[in-house]
């Protein structure tokens, strides 16, 4: 695996833009993904060398194309199962659309002894514009020795399934969209909610036990300013709580512990910058993530609104950032470019895979994937290491759109282990700021609160008697105005 070279570049694949690796899974001496927008899943025994290759036509005809974008891959015994979503075959016109007719979700499985691969489930509504939601959860179910599958993105046969995977039969047991799901004790959570407008709107939790479903609702920020449009990127659990890494923070809880399900302002742009098609390792008893800052964006702006959607997706505030949180810290500990797409832990070793470009509209598909897709191997060590230097710059007409939506705080920026982080403050008018800190305590605590005063021009606001998190909020709108993060 040290010696490959794994690069792919613009390829055909029939989607709306670049997909990416995904569903990296390192399993009983096999290491797996699946390179989407081609739909070709790749196994490769890592102690032979030898690499296996498959385009999805056990779904149906080829040329195929999709795969996954979700990570949806569990692993059980001598089995890595593995789900999305493949059009078998793949419908690409001219005007730049994908038509729906011929996509599947599925659910795979491997049998890393044999070799072998088998169509363990599909579904498809057939449909030339809607498609049936798409498998972007796969968790096992120890107790019951099934697979809960999380479906949202899509437009029916949503919700979560219980998949057997020994018959592949599959029986819905809730119809709320889900996209991701953590077990937590005996429990399962799955976050709810239409993930690419409100975004989570609280919790279903499953009794593995008695199969006794209880819903939770959202509690309010640590830094006690309202939050927007917290859309779900991918969860995990430690430490007895479920984490739900959402756009702009993470939310973290157990209510069977007494604790409410808090969230905690992190990387808040009020951009799409967000821990969004990537998934959460635990390693060391942390969890490892990234948050991306170019994953899902329009092409073109669009007049209907203005161009909003396009300024929220294509204003690149930062670099991707790989993120390890033990509470109470979180810690910075890599920087990279426009999105990071899966990641797994095999052999102290860190595979990354990330993607030059993003996913894009339904207007704007292509005939080959776009992006250019590489995976990178890091060291373990790099969450005890020194953070990267690392800097933010975002135009504050961003913040003052978010404020006439009800929330103007911004931020989130995580302090530990640099030691000259500081803020400037370019602005066109004298101001306030008001700058919240915090940490990632459990349960969760306050945020202290101090405010300073800003002069027109350029301010410098040292941030090295701060420590955890801090977020900030000014006083006024500054349109023309403008903030950089600086950690050092």
């Amino acid at each position: 695996m040290l010696l490959r070279n794994y690069r792919f570049q613009q390829r055909y694949g029939p989607e709306w833009g670049s997909g990416g690796i995904f569903g990296l899974r390192y399993h009983n001496g096999t290491l797996y993904f699946t390179l989407a927008f081609e739909a070709e899943a790749h196994f490769i025994d890592i102690k032979s060398g030898d690499e296996r290759t498959y385009d999805f036509t056990l779904l149906g005809n080829g040329p195929t194309s999709g795969g996954d974008t979700y990570n949806a891959v569990s692993a059980v015994d001598e089995f890595i199962y593995f789900g999305g979503w493949v059009h078998a075959p793949a419908i690409y016109r001219p005007d730049r659309r994908i038509l729906f007719n011929n996509k599947y979700s599925h659910v795979h499985v491997y049998d890393t002894e044999e070799g072998s691969i088998k169509l363990l489930w599909k579904d498809s509504i057939h449909h030339e514009t809607d498609w049936a939601g798409e498998v972007s959860e796969i968790l096992y179910d120890p107790y019951g020795d099934r697979l809960l599958l999380a479906r949202e993105d899509g437009h029916s046969n949503l919700g979560v399934y219980s998949l057997d995977r020994r018959t592949g039969k599959a029986e819905p047991l809730i119809q709320e969209p889900s996209l991701k799901g953590t077990l937590v004790h005996d429990t399962a959570f799955f976050g709810i909610g239409k993930n690419f407008s409100t975004g989570i709107e609280g919790f279903k939790a499953l009794d593995l036990i008695s199969g006794k479903w209880d819903a939770f609702k959202l509690d309010e920020s640590i830094d006690g300013r309202p939050y927007l449009r917290p859309m779900l990127g991918t969860m995990a659990s430690a430490y007895n709580r479920a984490f739900a890494l959402v756009r702009g923070g993470l939310i973290a809880g157990n209510p069977y512990m007494g604790e409410g399900f808090h969230f905690y302002r992190l990387f808040d742009f009020h951009t799409f910058y967000a821990p969004f098609r990537v998934n959460a390792v635990n390693i060391g008893g942390g969890i490892l993530t990234a948050f991306n800052a170019h994953h899902d964006a329009a092409y073109r702006p669009d007049s209907s609104d203005a161009g909003i959607n396009w300024t929220a997706t294509n204003t690149i505030v930062g670099p991707s950032v790989l993120v390890y949180i033990a509470p109470p810290t979180i810690k910075i500990v890599g920087a990279f470019g426009a999105r990071i797409t899966s990641i797994e832990k095999m052999d102290g070793k860190l595979l990354m895979a990330a993607n030059t470009a993003p996913n894009t509209g339904a207007t704007e598909a292509t005939p080959f994937d776009t992006g250019n897709r590489d995976i990178t191997i890091l060291d373990e060590g790099i969450i005890h290491q020194k953070p990267p230097a690392v800097s933010f710059s975002l135009p504050l007409t961003i913040t003052s759109m978010a404020r006439r939506m009800g929330a103007g705080t911004f931020g989130g920026i995580p302090l530990d282990g640099y030691r000259e982080p500081r803020a400037l403050f370019y602005l066109n008018r004298d101001n306030r700021v008001t700058v919240y800190e915090y940490d990632m305590s459990l349960p969760a605590g306050e945020a202290s609160v101090e405010t300073f005063n800003l002069k027109a021009g350029k301010n410098i606001l040292d941030l090295d008697s701060f420590s955890g998190i801090v977020s900030f909020e000014l006083e006024e709108d500054d349109v023309k105005g403008k903030v950089r993060i600086e950690l050092r």
